[in-house]
């Protein structure tokens, strides 16, 4: 079987990057909760 998953680094972070994330609403929610918790990285 052939592996599935071929990582590029622009389009991970073109997909779920920073950016992408304060476009939204959803997606600033996002960063806070993420922020609010205390992760190490709040996004890719």
């Amino acid at each position: 079987m052939s592996q599935t998953y071929q990582p590029k680094k622009r389009k991970r972070a073109r997909s779920h990057g920073f950016l992408k994330r304060a476009k939204s609403t959803a997606g600033r929610k996002t960063v806070l909760r993420r922020r609010r918790k205390g992760r190490a990285r709040v996004t890719v």
